[in-house]
């Protein structure tokens, strides 16, 4: 009789996902990479042919049932594809259905008609052959990357280029060489609905293009599928999950912004796309570009260290100056009786720039909003007396260190400088609105934040109504700062803006760094010069000082040494374990048996350094009524690890997840 085994698309961990089937005769075109519908307990599941066999009868101890039917004309998973997906299973040590699923548009068959066509803001266009001066830093950039495209050898490069250098423009030529030679180019960006602007861009060069986003209904995201598997399309553009389109012969794959924290998908599998990008172009024998003017830290030592190769643009396009920077010392306007949350120096900047006609852009840094306890006076924030990490205010109006589980009070005033000008940190974009529209009564506000921005597309008309100058001021949380150029924005205000460096987190500083950097860059990118106000309360850090001074390699320099000291990436990986259950005390003793366990199975066997963390309460320690803890290993055998924990079956265990290179370690 024919077999099939069919991976079924259930979640289950504690057991293999794969079993076998009976391929019926009126299905026997059916062949590996098909979907099919099979028999799984009382119910029907859509499954993954992944082989086919003739088999005996006798072979089975219990009795194969069949394949229902198809679901779609022909295989949806080429070989490649299965062999993607088995790695990222493998990598992430997660299940295989889960990580298959992430190459399909939806549950929607081939056999369903096409959608209708709908008009998006991405379709408001002609393609120009436009013709660009290029820069002597572009053209030497352009032409190391096409020494790799034209051998189809794949390499690694960092594309490290100011805010304003033309980075998008060294994309853009090397997918039109690209496609002269016939191959496809696979473009990621962090956010579709915030970086519309280099979408545009690539519009207007090439003909077919698609673009992969959130907006998409599942029957948009199928139509999309299967032009890019019929060879109708020759760039793809989208947000992390572009990378598992089926999309052949890739020649180039570019991480835009690649130190964007949205290219790690925050629930299972949780893959980071720029390692599973530089994967797939391992597979291709393509070059893989990542651009950005604040690269992690990670990325930016691997170049350094020579394992990818360092392109850089030092100076923005016609040499336009980077905009001038001022910190201001939000402790000494509290001093001055300036209890507002814009400084003097921003209310000028701004009604300066509301004279002469020119636009400004104000970020509200509202990471860390209420998990801090500052005073505003001194500036001094309530820290654990173990260890130094900020302590995280919880509602029942308790301070404790997700590092060392101390506890105390939340206090009344400072234990400092005595003042009662102590809160819990952050201040909210609507009293923001209401503070300006006080201040600047004849501007005109757009607000940009999680509450406007809830329908289709509405970042991006968000956006064009503030580039068609039908907004004086744009402000917002962290999405007014990400790879906007309007050529109006001569002004930029950043509040709040070392806030993230009182989270209990080591990438806190870096956080800070590049939100400065990055707000900074939005000012002062056409022929009228910028100036920035950033607002801190410690102005001194060396996050803030070295934002300010727009200098990434004296911020690397000075961070470096410290990751070093405290094994963090780029000396280490990481991997993250939450444990959850029901009672606390039965979850806290399985996280710490855990703990004694990995350390069992590790002590002795490794050549490299490993360290194990924990357990700890989790940063969000009960959620809905489910109790979580975290064990954080540092290690430089990933790979080793990574086995212990198979050979521990913490991988089979629904009540453990495993988190390789986390973002967010508590």
């Amino acid at each position: 009789m024919i077999t099939a085994d069919v991976c079924a698309n259930v979640p289950i961990k504690n057991r293999d996902q794969i079993f076998s089937y009976i391929v019926p005769d009126e299905l026997n075109y059916v062949g590996v990479g098909w979907r099919v519908m099979v028999p799984f307990g009382r119910r029907s599941v859509d499954g993954f042919i992944l082989r086919i066999y003739e088999s005996d009868p006798d072979e089975f101890d219990f009795e194969l049932k069949e394949i229902a039917s198809a679901i779609d004309d022909e295989a949806w998973f080429t070989p490649p594809m299965i062999d993607a997906a088995r790695w990222l299973a493998d990598f992430y040590l997660c299940p295989l259905s889960q990580t298959m699923t992430l190459f399909m548009p939806g549950r929607v068959s081939k056999k369903r008609r096409a959608s209708k066509k709908k008009q998006s803001v991405y379709e408001s266009m002609t393609p120009t052959e436009k013709i660009f001066d290029l820069t002597v830093e572009q053209r030497s950039a352009i032409e190391t990357v096409m020494r790799s495209i034209e051998a189809r050898e794949h390499r690694g490069f960092l594309l490290h280029g100011v805010t304003g250098s033309g980075k998008t423009q060294v994309y853009i030529e090397l997918t039109d060489r690209v496609r002269r030679l016939g191959r496809r180019a696979v473009i990621l960006v962090p956010e579709i609905a915030l970086t519309g602007q280099i979408v545009f861009e690539f519009k207007r060069r090439f003909d077919d293009v698609i673009v992969i986003h959130s907006g998409l209904s599942i029957g948009e995201r199928s139509d999309a599928f299967y032009k890019i598997r019929s060879g109708e399309v020759g760039v793809v553009i989208g947000a992390r999950s572009a990378l598992f389109t089926p999309i052949d012969d890739v020649g180039l794959f570019v991480i835009d912004e690649e130190q964007d924290h949205s290219y790690k998908q925050s629930s299972a599998p949780h893959y980071h796309a720029r390692i599973v990008a530089e994967e797939f172009a391992r597979a291709h024998s393509a070059p893989i570009v990542f651009g950005s003017a604040t690269p992690s830290l990670e990325t930016y030592h691997r170049a350094i260290e020579g394992e990818l190769t360092m392109l850089k643009l030092s100076a923005r396009i016609d040499n336009r100056p980077l905009p001038t920077v001022e910190c201001v010392d939000m402790r000494e306007e509290l001093k001055k009786k300036n209890y507002s949350v814009l400084s003097t120096a921003l209310k000028e900047l701004l009604t300066t720039t509301l004279e002469r006609g020119e636009q400004s852009i104000i970020l509200l840094n509202r990471r860390g909003y209420s998990t801090f306890v500052m005073c505003r006076s001194c500036g001094l924030v309530i820290k654990c007396p173990s260890c130094s990490m900020p302590m995280v205010y919880h509602s029942d109006g308790r301070l404790r260190c997700h590092r060392c589980e101390i506890e105390k009070d939340a206090p009344k005033i400072c234990p400092k400088c005595g003042s009662r000008y102590i809160k819990f940190f952050g201040a909210g974009t609507q009293k923001l609105e209401q503070t300006l529209s006080e201040e600047l009564p004849t501007a005109r506000i757009l607000r940009m934040d999680r509450d406007t921005t809830t329908k289709k597309f509405s970042h991006q008309k968000i956006l064009d109504a503030f580039r068609a100058r039908e907004a004086d001021i744009l402000f917002g949380t962290q999405m007014v700062a990400k790879g906007h150029d309007i050529a109006g924005v001569t002004a930029v205000g950043i509040l709040s803006a070392d806030a993230a460096l009182n989270m209990p987190d080591f990438r806190s500083s870096e956080t800070c760094f590049m939100l400065i950097t990055q707000a900074a860059g939005r000012a002062g990118r056409s022929d009228r010069s910028g100036r920035v106000i950033v607002q801190a309360y410690n102005p001194e850090h060396a996050a803030v000082v070295y934002g300010c001074r727009q200098d990434y390699e004296g911020f690397f320099d000075d961070e470096i040494v410290k990751r070093r000291e405290l094994f963090y990436p780029p000396f280490s990986r990481l991997i993250k374990l939450l444990i959850v259950g029901k009672d606390e005390a039965k979850t806290k003793s399985a996280a710490s048996e855990i703990v004694k366990k990995l350390r069992a199975e590790l002590d002795g066997r490794s050549d490299g350094r490993t360290e194990i963390m924990g357990s700890v309460a989790a940063m969000i320690s009960k959620w809905r009524g489910i109790y979580r803890f975290v064990v954080l290993i540092k290690t430089t055998e990933l790979n080793r690890v990574r086995e212990c924990l198979r050979i521990l079956k913490l991988d089979r265990r629904d009540d453990v997840t495993i988190d390789i290179d986390p973002l967010e370690i508590l």
